[in-house]
């Protein structure tokens, strides 16, 4: 990676767009996956860079969802894996999830360089889909095997930075979908049934930190959290968080107002 002094301004926004080009290098990010990063950086910008209030009510109501679930899995692409490595084993930990390993560009030199970035964070974590044997119905080609005990059985997946077509089609299996996208507009953000938007390298030890505070919930307090939550709503309140923010970024100005000696 390139050195970036921690005194630059932007040191984390830089910081993780290099993990994003090592995990290229790495053969674990495809190509494709360095423009995804950038289009959700942009959102973050307009967002704030911060974890905001309807992202906060999203990450609860997933955990709650996850604890509740019978058969959890966690699924795990080449930006996740270049991304959050540690964060995600440790979630998937306190909510005793499995790891699936789910490709759009999927190969075998991907799914094996992800395995190894994964067990360098812990050499014994099981991994699914190294060797998928069934395919989501109507997605075609690579992108649609999946592991048979994985999100094959599972009845709650989780879903980051996806793409929307795979999102849509796990919603038709009748599979229970969480994604955390930074865009409120994406297919996936409008196809799950909750939309964490946040960037996730905040979410996921937050929720880390959600599942072990919640994991002594009783079953009707867990409930009582879903039944609250309406993901239309959280998605229109991010929206309308863009949207006064830029109004107050606009009267306020974003230039700089002082000569620069």
């Amino acid at each position: 990676m390139v050195e970036i002094p921690k005194s630059h301004p932007r040191y984390w926004s830089l910081y993780y767009r290099e993990k994003i080009i090592e995990g290229m290098e790495k053969g674990m990010t495809a190509k494709a996956g360095l423009i995804a990063h950038g289009r959700g950086e942009a959102f973050d910008y307009l967002i704030g860079e911060r974890t905001i209030e309807p992202a906060e009510r999203a990450m609860k109501a997933a955990v709650a969802k996850l604890i509740l679930a019978k058969h959890p899995v966690i699924s795990v692409n080449g930006n996740v894996a270049a991304l959050v490595p540690k964060e995600t084993i440790e979630l998937a930990k306190a909510l005793n999830a499995k790891l699936e390993i789910n490709l759009f560009y999927r190969t075998e030199e991907r799914v094996r360089a992800i395995a190894e970035e994964l067990r360098k964070h812990d050499p014994d974590v099981e991994l699914l889909g190294i060797n998928p044997t069934k395919r989501i119905p109507g997605l075609e080609h690579e992108r649609g095997k999946v592991d048979e005990e994985g999100i094959w059985k599972a009845d709650v997946v989780v879903v980051p930075l996806e793409d929307g077509d795979r999102t849509e089609a796990l919603v038709r299996m009748g599979k229970f979908v969480i994604t955390v996208d930074l865009n409120p507009l994406s297919r996936s953000a409008r196809m799950a049934d909750i939309t964490i938007v946040d960037n996730i390298v905040r979410a996921y030890p937050r929720m880390t930190e959600l599942a072990r505070e919640m994991k002594d919930y009783s079953r009707e307090e867990l409930l009582a959290i879903l039944e609250e939550y309406d993901n239309g709503k959280t998605l229109s309140d991010v929206l309308a968080h863009i949207r006064d923010r830029l109004t107050r970024l606009a009267q306020g100005g974003v230039w700089r107002k002082e000569r620069l000696e």
